[in-house]
């Protein structure tokens, strides 16, 4: 049986990526099974996908919402919270119906894909009661700053940090983190080349880096312009980190010796755009790689001219070629998320 038609270069195969998004939101692939744990945030690569296809209609807003709020994990009375459990959002049925409470499995990453969904659709949240959810996220904050994923046993680095400012920004309401503690921790993460890694004195990671520019973007600790004489952190050689990371095929690479890889476009990029720099990158140059990294299937994949996509790159392929505004519509870069006028 001959497989789908190889997409022609240069061309956006939009209704091939509508329908890839759609069908992996209504029914995963056998090969995602071991992802189960993380079922809301694969739904949020789905939903996002289609939102910024401006496709939002081919699915039931109203039932997505619903569908995200069961996993809501509530305390029995507002007490509860000082206990130290973490009252989010669960990532999956799994860890929601497991032999412990679900009090005890909701997660910051979880709790950040499930608010970006429900802004995606258009959820009012004047309806939503975010207090559990801020007073708990407070037991999750370490002294230094930084962010456990969960109430108790894990790590700490700046994804966390980063999700936690991103639910208070979605929720317009900070008093679930300490801003100044979190900054600290953030300025002690950028490495000698002026990338950031996600725990202080690790490598410069393109992931870490959207990370922290983004925290302290949603904090008001940056702006988006060069000249805004931001001293908290190196700007000059973050910038040259940045822009070294575009390869010559026009894509971008998470750390130095890697190879160009589609959601690097947007972490890195995301990083410039947000700094207001983003014009200093050969944009058609990545417009290439990004076309060139289509499935003909729909969807992207990790690295050019392979076949099979996955919605993890499909979706920060939509995003990155978002950022060039030639396909897409421009989105809200430190959330990842469609502006909120199109919402």
């Amino acid at each position: 049986m001959d497989g789908p038609q190889p997409v022609e270069y240069g061309e956006f195969a939009r209704e091939r990526h509508e329908a890839f998004a759609e069908m992996m939101l209504h029914e995963l692939p056998k090969e995602y099974a071991p992802q189960e744990i993380n079922h809301l945030t694969l739904a949020y690569f789905a939903v996002s996908s289609l939102s910024l296809l401006r496709s939002l209609d081919r699915v039931d807003k109203d039932q997505i919402a619903r569908w995200v709020l069961s996993f809501q994990a509530k305390p029995k009375e507002m007490s509860n919270v000082a206990d130290g459990t973490f009252f989010g959002f669960c990532g999956s049925r799994s860890s929601q119906f497991s032999e412990d409470s679900c009090q005890s499995v909701s997660n910051l990453a979880s709790t950040y894909s499930a608010l970006a969904i429900l802004k995606v659709v258009g959820y009012d949240f004047e309806n939503f009661n975010s207090r559990s959810i801020l007073e708990s996220m407070k037991n999750l904050q370490m002294p230094d700053g930084s962010f456990m994923p969960i109430d108790y046993g894990a790590e700490t680095d700046l994804r966390f940090v980063y999700c936690a400012a991103a639910i208070s920004s979605m929720l317009n309401d900070w008093s679930g983190m300490d801003r100044e503690k979190a900054k600290d921790y953030i300025i002690k993460c950028q490495s000698y080349d002026g990338g950031f890694g996600l725990t202080p004195g690790s490598e410069s990671h393109g992931g870490g880096t959207y990370c922290a520019v983004a925290a302290l973007f949603l904090m008001g600790f940056i702006q988006t312009d060069y000249n805004n004489r931001c001293t908290i952190i190196d700007i000059s050689s973050l910038v040259e980190w940045c822009l070294q990371r575009q390869g010559a095929d026009g894509g971008f690479q998470g750390r130095a010796n890697k190879p160009s890889d589609t959601c690097y476009a947007f972490w890195v990029g995301g990083a410039l755009k947000m700094l207001g720099l983003y014009h200093l990158i050969n944009q058609s140059a990545l417009r290439d790689f990004l076309l060139s990294c289509q499935s003909p299937y729909g969807g992207f994949t990790k690295f050019q001219y392979e076949a099979i996509p996955d919605l993890y790159h499909s979706y920060y392929g939509f995003a990155a070629l978002s950022l060039l505004e030639t396909e897409l519509d421009p989105l809200c870069v430190e959330l990842g998320l469609a502006t909120f006028s199109q919402l």
